[in-house]
């Protein structure tokens, strides 16, 4: 198994039964959405475990070699951003050793959720989609799909019908809401759900954003209940 990686946690009650991995962006921290915890109207009798885990240090090319905490490199080969494979594999590996993590501690998969932003939802896409157990959903902000010509074939059965949430901003100057439409549709032919939204917002969160995905993770949660 991976290391585990350094994460904050932040606890909505005791003894809790979902979890929710939340991934970070390109050099960002797991402290960069601890704040929106409180902002989230969460269920007052399902106690939530939240996992912000800092990706690992390393250089980026794109970023002229500057060394930060990234899920996986990124150049431009031919002028075209390309994600660098071996990295998000050892990620996924990585991500995956927290959801067993939350497993040992009482929470199965399918009361875990992956969330992300940017890198982090691509991580998000990547991770939850390949996961041989059915995971309780998946949350991928402004981002894109990583090694999308792969997914077809990699992708996990007990996940092909798992809800997911993607949002963008049509305002994006980093990942353009282009990019996300991409994945989105990439991801319904090959037959998974996804709830969509898009905000006029930039590279960020925004209020309307977390208010839309708290309603449907609540959703989900009284479901299971």
């Amino acid at each position: 198994m991976s290391e585990i990686l350094e994460a904050v946690e932040v606890e909505t009650g005791s003894a809790p039964r979902a979890a929710v991995i939340w991934l970070h962006g390109l050099g960002a921290d797991g402290h960069d959405f601890e704040p929106i915890v409180p902002e989230m109207d969460l269920p007052e009798d399902v106690a939530i475990r939240f996992v912000f885990p800092h990706a690992p240090m390393r250089p980026v090319a794109v970023n002229n070699g500057m060394v930060m905490r990234a899920w996986y490199d990124i150049s431009l080969a031919g002028g075209k951003r390309q994600e660098d494979e071996p990295g998000v594999r050892e990620s996924e590996r990585q991500i995956r050793a927290l959801i067993e993590r939350e497993g040992k501690r009482g929470v199965p998969a399918a009361a875990t959720f992956l969330f992300g932003f940017s890198q982090g939802g691509a991580m998000a896409l990547h991770t939850g989609l390949r996961c041989p157990e059915r995971l309780g959903g998946i949350a991928a902000l402004s981002c894109s799909l990583p090694l999308a010509d792969k997914l077809g074939v990699e992708a996990a059965p007990a996940n092909r019908d798992v809800p997911i949430f993607m949002a963008h901003g049509a305002q994006d100057p980093m990942i353009p809401l282009s990019r996300g439409v991409e994945a989105r549709d990439r991801l319904i032919a090959l037959g998974h759900r996804v709830e969509w939204h898009e905000y006029l917002m930039p590279h960020s969160v925004c209020a309307e954003e977390i208010a839309d995905l708290s309603a449907w993770l609540r959703g989900i949660l009284a479901r299971a209940s």
